[in-house]
């Protein structure tokens, strides 16, 4: 594998990494779900700002036909976060995460209608591999109990999660924004729309949440979720997506640290399974001739 490639495997492994703490944060942060996503916003637009006033990083609006997408992307975001943590106060940190990757599947079906990308027919063996690891590592639960809602909402936030990506690839690709930019916006976007929660929500829990809610937006957000943007420079939506499928893994472990959440002997051999589709696509990813999009 050349060094370059490396690279962007590297960034994309450690997004994936930042972005799994969410699982234990979303399920330990003791408030209101849209509150802890407008601090989350708030905090982490703050940190994204000020790194690409240091770092130079362009941020205009290129062209007003960009604010649809931004919107959309920015409301997808912010949809798939709520959901996704009303998965895991429902239920519990395997079966937030793992309903939520069912997303790579999604993704493989929807981004071949909204982006010029050929539909490959590997991605259904290797996105029925990954649901394959995802229902072993599943537990049993009753369709009438939380653990069921728990599993809605986050199939649910898989769908928005897989339009925010396709969305976001669209306009790295399309046009040419820088993927902390794009993050900036989105962010910029959510905390307005969230920000009519804090007069109507209690806000009072703040004082003894702020550490939690710090690590949640800048290692997961600004750094965890702007590194996954620039991954999608590198890699195709699908492929970022099945590669990040070792996200449950290590939010289980997370889990099972900080919250002592016990996972059992198939979260062992799912994960296995899982890891087995991090390892082949990457391989392929790297074999497969590179298009004038995939060098952009």
């Amino acid at each position: 594998m050349s060094k370059q490639y490396n690279n962007h495997l590297v960034y994309l492994l450690l997004a994936t990494l930042f972005i799994s703490t969410s699982g234990a944060l979303g399920k330990f942060i003791d408030l209101p779900i849209p509150v802890t996503n407008w601090w989350r916003s708030f905090i982490a637009l703050f940190v994204l700002y000020a790194f690409c006033r240091y770092e130079k990083i362009p941020y205009q609006l290129k062209s007003k036909k960009n604010v649809l997408p931004f919107v959309l992307s920015a409301l997808f975001m912010a949809a798939h976060w709520i959901t996704y943590f009303y998965a895991l106060k429902c239920s519990n940190v395997a079966i937030g995460m793992l309903s939520l990757f069912t997303y790579p599947i999604i993704t493989a079906f929807l981004e071949p209608l909204f982006i010029k990308t050929k539909f490959d027919p590997m991605y259904i063996v290797l996105g029925a591999l990954a649901l394959l690891g995802i229902y072993i590592l599943a537990p049993e639960f009753d369709l009438e109990s939380t653990m069921f809602q728990g599993i809605f909402f986050g199939l649910i936030s898989a769908l928005f999660y897989a339009l925010r990506n396709i969305i976001s690839k669209n306009l790295i690709s399309e046009h040419h924004y820088n993927a902390t930019a794009i993050m900036l916006y989105q962010l910029g976007i959510v905390t307005l729309v969230l920000a009519p929660t804090l007069l109507f929500m209690d806000t009072s829990n703040i004082t003894t949440q702020y550490p939690y809610v710090i690590l949640l937006a800048i290692i997961t957000t600004a750094v965890g979720h702007t590194l996954l943007v620039n991954s999608l420079k590198h890699f195709t939506v699908s492929t970022a997506s099945i590669i990040s499928s070792v996200q449950p893994v290590l939010g289980i472990v997370i889990a099972f640290i900080f919250l002592r959440e016990i996972p059992n002997w198939n979260t062992f051999w799912g994960g296995m399974i899982i890891l087995s589709t991090v390892i082949i696509e990457s391989v392929r990813n790297q074999n497969r001739p590179k298009t004038h999009q995939d060098r952009m």
